[in-house]
């Protein structure tokens, strides 16, 4: 399943809507029960309050290993059937701080982020685009 098939909920439509847990009901209501709804949460208290509305995935967005840890365990303990996710300012070198019984879920943007730059001078000696 990727995102075309579900709801996520970001900062800005937590604010539009008043709160994490108006906004996960919202999206629940409209969304209907097949659709899983993911909530992007700054901590602890707002995994707890969208867990508490119904989401089904939490967006643990740029905690650290260690705050992941911590955190992430008191979230399973209350609400062991949501998705966790560990999301935000991962790297390749701190991905492995994240692979914990806590978390289901490790998503690395900088995989889809990076910047391709094509410099003719090094590409123009095999590239026939490049060598008129």
């Amino acid at each position: 399943m990727d995102l075309s098939a579900m709801v996520m909920l970001k900062d800005n439509h937590i604010w539009a809507s008043g709160s994490i847990g108006e906004a996960t009901r919202r999206a629940k209501a409209v969304a209907g029960h097949a659709t899983k709804v993911e909530v992007e949460c700054r901590d602890l208290a707002e995994a707890m309050e969208a867990a508490g509305a119904g989401a089904d995935i939490v967006m643990l967005d740029n905690f650290t290993p260690e705050e992941i840890a911590r955190d992430g365990k008191v979230f399973k303990a209350a609400h062991p059937h949501v998705i966790v996710e560990a999301s935000g300012g991962i790297t390749i070198e701190t991905i492995g701080g994240y692979a914990i019984e806590c978390v289901d879920v490790i998503s690395q943007g900088a995989l889809t982020q990076v910047h391709y730059t094509r410099i003719p001078a090094v590409n123009s000696l095999s590239d026939p685009c490049c060598s008129r």
